[in-house]
């Protein structure tokens, strides 16, 4: 088992065989987020083809190994946790049981991802379900969007739940006082919905402790409407790559036209900065990625096309919320809900 830094910091179990570029891309992610971040980090996965892509970086000494024996591969999802328990986020998530890591990153597959750490850490008391918790880029601050991918078939008081994780999140990681809550769905009135929207909607309302605006649609996800957006697992994984798509369309034409003339390139000259910091800010490699939150754990999704930037970025996310109040918030949060007396 890996030993705490000097600081005496538990690192962050890194999952080297999850994601798309595993797992050369996450081996230099880890070396980034050691230089660079200061965060400490181990590698879990298979040693010799850990230890030579450290090599590569002249950076063995640098970040421990810990031994997995499987793997679990992008297209296999929730079952697969079962059938390889040596798998490399199953023993990142032991790792972070045991006490020997304050997080878990993985850019592997969401499915599996929660599945095994639902197995190996269990949830927060009192939490129905976890959900996968995204910050969007919005002024001043960002919006909070959950669950985004966790669970597709969800419950009116799972909704309800979520509400109260993202809040905490928003309150913790943020430091976002009294954040409002919004239920997204087709219309902004409030009768506007499925079946399990308009409960979750009766639920959300009758809530003493969420600031609760109502109804969102989802042309308000960038608008800072509210601090906190509520969605099932399906609807929200939906709109979430929604919005990804047309900000990489964007920038596609913005570069092209950019390139069209010797004006769009002066303009785009002078406003270099400007559009950098807007790349940046949208750019998902950023802000790290997701965190499941309701677990017994702080256990960040990287996207699973993440490079060596996003990946740094996910532990830098990673050791910062293991650091602070999220956790004890979440449970202060679950424990003062009254709890529901049916699941529909």
């Amino acid at each position: 088992m890996p030993d705490t830094d000097r600081s005496g910091v538990a690192p962050v179990a890194l999952d080297a065989m999850g994601g798309d570029h595993a797992p050369y891309e996450i081996v230099a992610g880890a070396v980034l987020a050691v230089r660079e971040h200061g965060v400490p980090v181990v590698l879990v996965g298979p040693p010799p083809t850990l230890h030579a892509a450290l090599a590569a970086h002249d950076a063995v000494a640098e970040v421990p190994i810990v031994r997995a024996e499987e793997t679990l591969a992008m297209h296999e999802g929730a079952l697969a946790s079962l059938r390889r328990p040596r798998s490399s986020i199953a023993v990142a998530c032991h790792l972070l049981r045991k006490g020997d890591a304050c997080a878990v990153v993985s850019a592997g597959s969401t499915a599996g991802v929660v599945a095994t750490a639902r197995l190996r850490l269990r949830g927060r008391p009192g939490v129905l379900r976890p959900a996968i918790a995204v910050a969007l880029p919005t002024l001043p601050h960002p919006t909070v969007l959950l669950d985004a991918g966790a669970n597709a078939d969800a419950k009116p008081e799972m909704l309800a739940q979520f509400a109260h994780l993202g809040v905490a999140y928003a309150e913790s990681a943020f430091g976002i006082e009294e954040p409002s809550v919004g239920l997204l769905t087709i219309g902004s009135e409030s009768g506007k919905g499925n079946k399990l929207v308009k409960r979750a909607h009766e639920l959300l309302a009758a809530a003493q402790t969420i600031d609760f605006r109502g109804n969102v649609e989802g042309h308000d996800l960038l608008t800072g409407k509210v601090d906190v957006v509520v969605a099932d697992g399906f609807t929200g994984n939906v709109a979430l790559k929604t919005l990804e798509g047309a900000v990489r369309y964007t920038f596609g034409e913005l570069r092209a036209s950019v390139g069209s003339g010797r004006l769009a390139r002066l303009g785009a000259l002078l406003q270099r900065s400007r559009v950098k910091q807007l790349r940046d800010r949208l750019d998902p490699e950023t802000h790290g990625g997701a965190v499941l939150l309701g677990m017994n754990g702080t256990i960040v999704i990287a996207h699973g096309s993440s490079r060596a930037k996003g990946i740094a970025a996910a532990c830098a996310l990673a050791a910062s919320l293991a650091a602070g109040p999220t956790m004890a918030r979440t449970g202060e949060r679950i424990a003062a809900m009254p709890r529901p007396h049916r699941l529909w």
